[in-house]
């Protein structure tokens, strides 16, 4: 299983619409970058990711699955665009700001800290086992779900 990061600005599409969304959750579109297209089509179901509000809170608040593996965006015209779908899986009991992020010598390396721009990145397994201490996620709880 790899692990991602999926940013989103909380006032067009938040954890808590994603929650809404239940099980059959939501499909990730609308990201026009070539390298986060990448990403996704890297995505495998079953992969977990963080959630991370971008813009306003700029944190780490949730943790989803992907629940379709990379297709045709449906809001795309060109037909060069691709998302895969996620669900919620939980929220992050103590969500994980992005100046903790930086301020952690541990997660020098991540994406995060060095292409924050980048709306879909891979999370390497140590920074994955980082954030989920730093955020209060119990592991083995996370497996189970």
């Amino acid at each position: 299983m790899q692990t991602w990061l999926f940013k989103s600005e909380p006032d067009v599409f938040s954890w808590s619409d994603l929650i809404a969304r239940g099980t059959k959750g939501e499909a990730w579109d609308g990201v026009r970058n070539y390298q986060a297209r990448n990403n996704m089509r890297a995505m495998k179901i079953g992969d977990l990711g963080f959630f991370y509000h971008s813009n306003e809170g700029k944190e780490i608040v949730g943790i989803v699955r992907v629940i379709a593996s990379a297709h045709p965006e449906a809001k795309d015209e060109t037909g060069k665009w691709e998302c895969v779908d996620v669900a919620a899986v939980a929220p992050v009991p103590s969500p994980v700001g992005l100046d903790a992020v930086k301020a952690n010598p541990k997660l020098s390396g991540m994406v995060l800290v060095n292409n924050s721009r980048l709306s879909v990145q891979p999370v390497a397994a140590d920074e994955w086992k980082e954030i989920c201490k730093m955020g209060s996620v119990d592991l083995k709880k996370l497996k189970g779900s």
